[in-house]
């Protein structure tokens, strides 16, 4: 098991995941994520952001990471973080705790990058997911309406925001 970043050839892979995630969260009644555009993807490939968990040579899982989310955070944008997106597993690989996995990586990375907290945030009340990323080590920081939804992927303007935190 590695982490690397992904690459262009991914692409098609990374949609595939996306398209579980997708349908997996439509099964439990969330707020299922948008289709992603490729170009949004390849930008990420480009800058470096947009990440992958080997596992022999399967892709087992993917995200993606800023240093800013200013319009999701706010306030506490100012605080020095990573913030990580849509974690997306391969359901071959479900129930092997890979957001642990992702979450000592993002240790040693925002601690490589002079950084104070990983961050993530979900969309709706979803109770399953919120005792789940509290229970993978996440402060759960509550729910929050977003001053503005212009610019940020669809599923956002579908309700509060749950924000979570771990403290470096």
């Amino acid at each position: 098991m590695h982490i690397q970043n992904s690459i262009i050839t991914d692409v098609p892979q990374i949609l595939a995941l996306y398209e579980y995630a997708r349908n997996y969260q439509s099964t439990k009644g969330a707020v299922a994520w948008p289709q992603f555009d490729n170009t949004i993807i390849e930008n990420e490939i480009i800058e470096n952001c947009q990440w992958k968990l080997m596992i022999n040579n399967d892709i087992a899982c993917i995200w993606a990471t800023t240093f800013t989310d200013s319009q999701i955070w706010e306030e506490r944008n100012y605080d020095p973080s990573v913030y990580i997106h849509r974690i997306a597993k391969h359901p071959n690989y479900k129930g092997q705790n890979l957001v642990n996995e992702i979450i000592e990586w993002a240790k040693k990375y925002a601690t490589l990058h002079s950084k104070n907290y990983i961050r993530l945030d979900t969309v709706g009340n979803n109770i399953g997911l919120i005792n789940y990323y509290k229970k993978c080590g996440f402060a759960f920081l509550g729910l929050f309406t977003l001053k503005t939804t212009k610019g940020l992927p669809a599923h956002y303007q579908q309700g509060p925001v749950s924000l979570f935190e771990i403290k470096l």
